[in-house]
């Protein structure tokens, strides 16, 4: 075996971790897979032969990489934080089958990597998310992390702290009961469907927020408080009525479907046996790259 053989099979040994290195960073789908491309463009570009830890490396190089594209977005002004000026930009869901999760996806979603983590990393200044994704995500020394950005240790560690203080406060610990879950679920669509006003504002926190990401082509919504959320969803009761029990991110939502293609997606989270965020993605073109085959079998 040659030894751009070898490190190719070395490269690929750590391809799942820096997706989902990456899927952190930028949450997006297609973009992680570029900037680990890049990674791999990168890797055959350099001396490694004095690297002792190849999958650090390539983690920080992952990470570069990302903060390069989330700066050149802020600069492009091609895409705002979620709910600004009205606009609403949700993260790439991920979708699998409601009584588990398939092993591929199992490492990109690890560190319970709900939508509703991802939706506030996207509120992130670039430097605190990637000071935040590197170390409390993965695990990497602020020492390591500092020359990224072109700070200090102290820096750096100040920006992880800022950025999980934000996280903490606006994500609900994870729910392992599934099933619980999926209880406050279904009774979420229920009432959707038979227009119970009532039971919908019973199953919602009165701060709810519910946000739906149209895309280019359709309006992004953004609705606050139990009582517009309730209405809103009886407006919306057809997609309750083809929904389809998945898990988004590994917690219990849904897919509304047509003829196989997929309408949208909702992402719930849960605290205190109550819904206190709901994230629907609408937009088409996003919802073409979904890949339904997932969920059968």
């Amino acid at each position: 075996m040659s030894e751009k053989e070898v490190l190719a099979q070395r490269f690929e040994e750590h391809r799942s971790h820096l997706r989902a290195v990456a899927y952190r960073m930028l949450g997006s789908l297609s973009e992680a897979e570029d900037a680990v491309q890049e990674a791999w463009f990168k890797l055959n570009r350099s001396d490694v032969t004095a690297v002792e830890n190849l999958g650090g490396w390539l983690t920080t190089v992952v990470g570069r990489v990302c903060l390069d594209m989330l700066r050149s977005r802020g600069t492009r002004r091609e895409d705002p934080l979620p709910e600004q000026d009205g606009q609403v930009r949700l993260p790439d869901p991920i979708i699998s089958r409601a009584d588990g999760i398939d092993p591929e996806q199992e490492i990109l979603l690890a560190d319970s990597v709900g939508l509703a983590l991802m939706v506030v990393l996207d509120t992130l200044a670039p430097a605190e998310r990637l000071a935040f994704v590197l170390h409390d995500l993965f695990a990497v020394p602020f020492d390591e992390i500092a020359p990224v950005l072109g700070r200090s240790a102290a820096t750096t560690r100040q920006l992880a702290s800022r950025a999980r203080r934000r996280v903490r406060g606006a994500t609900p610990a994870p729910d392992p009961d599934r099933g619980r879950l999926r209880a406050i679920v279904d009774a979420f669509l229920t009432a959707s469907r038979g227009g119970d006003f009532d039971a919908l504002v019973a199953v919602l926190d009165p701060d709810v927020v519910a946000r739906s990401d149209g895309g280019a082509l359709r309006p992004s919504l953004l609705r606050r408080g139990a009582a517009e959320v309730a209405s809103q969803a009886i407006t919306f009761a057809r997609f309750a009525e083809a929904a389809r029990a998945v898990l988004v991110n590994g917690v219990p939502g849904v897919v509304a479907t047509a003829e196989g293609r997929p309408l949208s997606v909702m992402a719930f989270t849960i605290r205190d046996g109550r819904i206190i965020a709901l994230d629907i993605l609408t937009d088409p073109e996003r919802l073409a790259r979904i890949d339904l085959s997932v969920l059968d079998g």
